[in-house]
């Protein structure tokens, strides 16, 4: 099964390598991997998917490491999840217009045209990105790279005095 964990670290050196030894050493596969700082000077947030079986006691071993702030696992129906995809799509000049209005209607943003082949920008959920990636097959993925997940609780989930700001 797949968990979304969002762990907040203090911005320092072997950090990121200290959390990602835990899972390997417990036989765990990180299906995405995503850092960066936070809002917070000398903090920065992990985002990780793994797939595990309960996670539970896992976290409160997590949570032990020097440098880890806090561990929190977000609920798909509690998650905003974003990634970034590009992909390189092969497109003779005849289909140009037809595989432009396709990307258009997932947001995609053209990044490159080369004489046999378009490059996009795509974001969104993973299941966005895959429905995009799904049009695009037929054409011919020539090259695909995605970004690691990152995820934030939704507000809708969280106090009606926080949505909006309080009353």
């Amino acid at each position: 099964m797949q968990h979304t964990l969002a762990v907040v670290v203090e911005d320092k050196p072997g950090v990121l390598a200290r959390v990602s030894a835990m899972f390997s050493n417990r036989g765990f596969n990180i299906h995405s991997l995503a850092v960066g700082p936070t809002h917070e000077d000398g903090r920065s947030r992990i985002t990780l998917v793994v797939d595990a079986p309960e996670l539970e006691q896992f976290k409160k071993q997590l949570h032990k490491l020097v440098n880890v702030i806090k561990v929190q696992e977000l609920e798909p129906s509690e998650a905003l999840e974003s990634e970034v995809m590009i992909v390189r799509v092969a497109c003779e000049p005849p289909n140009r217009g037809e595989v432009g209005d396709t990307a258009a209607l997932f947001g995609a943003r053209m990044i490159d045209l080369a004489p046999k082949s378009i490059t996009f920008e795509v974001s969104g959920t993973p299941a966005h990105l895959a429905s995009f990636t799904d049009q695009m097959r037929p054409y011919g993925i020539i090259e695909l790279v995605k970004s690691g997940r990152i995820a934030v609780k939704k507000l809708s989930d969280l106090s009606p005095s926080l949505v909006g700001g309080a009353r």
